[in-house]
């Protein structure tokens, strides 16, 4: 579905301090950008920003940045981002928001950036065969995150999608990465630690079990 455009997003946008108007510009030195030299993790489509909101507020230690294709969509993320920090008292010095495509993610991102993490929750599943290679997870994709992923990286992913989860972890090991930790049913472990998005939140309540698998490289 497509969102509607929101007048006021580019305003709020080219006035937020956390939002990075030319992330190209950034390449190799994404952690002078931030306020604090830090580990650096990475959110691919963050959308609405409720996770890395979340996310980032909890952990100072650590530099997190988030990317979306839309602008539209960072807006609402600015704002979430906003006020899940006040509502915790804390300024925001430890997230980023920016506009990219992520199938030229190499465009901004190289090995000189140094990611520990890499997030990847509800992707689009892109189901149809020929629209496979446009998957967040697919092996060309995979290799892109593998120049700027540290060697001891490792890539969090979250879905409701049975056929996009069993095709991930074919697409991980053929792309090089060792599966440490994988479940059919996320919720019904009661991880601690997870952060429940609103795409996760909506498929859960349908009855949808949530997928999800942490791999590394080998």
């Amino acid at each position: 579905m497509r969102m509607r455009r929101k007048p006021w997003v580019r305003e709020e946008l080219a006035n937020c301090e956390f939002f990075v108007n030319n992330p190209c510009e950034n390449l190799g030195n994404w952690e002078n950008k931030f306020k604090k030299k830090q580990p650096i993790h990475l959110e691919l489509g963050c959308g609405k920003g409720t996770f890395i909101a979340k996310l980032a507020c909890k952990n100072p230690e650590i530099n997190y940045l988030a990317v979306d294709i839309k602008s539209e969509v960072l807006g609402i993320a600015k704002r979430n981002i906003e006020t899940e920090y006040l509502a915790n008292n804390r300024e925001i010095d430890n997230v980023l928001i920016t506009a990219q495509e992520i199938g030229l993610i190499q465009n901004m991102l190289n090995e000189k950036d140094a990611v520990d993490r890499i997030y990847i929750n509800f992707c689009n599943p892109w189901p149809k065969p020929r629209h496979n290679k446009r998957r967040l997870t697919y092996p060309t994709l995979l290799e892109k995150y593998k120049v700027f992923l540290n060697p001891q990286g490792e890539i969090y992913f979250k879905t409701d999608d049975d056929d996009l989860f069993r095709a991930s972890q074919s697409y991980f090991k053929q792309s090089g990465f060792e599966i440490v930790k994988i479940t059919c049913d996320l919720h019904n472990e009661n991880v601690e630690d997870n952060i429940v998005t609103e795409h996760e939140e909506m498929f859960s309540k349908q009855g949808i079990k949530i997928k999800a698998l942490i791999a590394k490289l080998k």
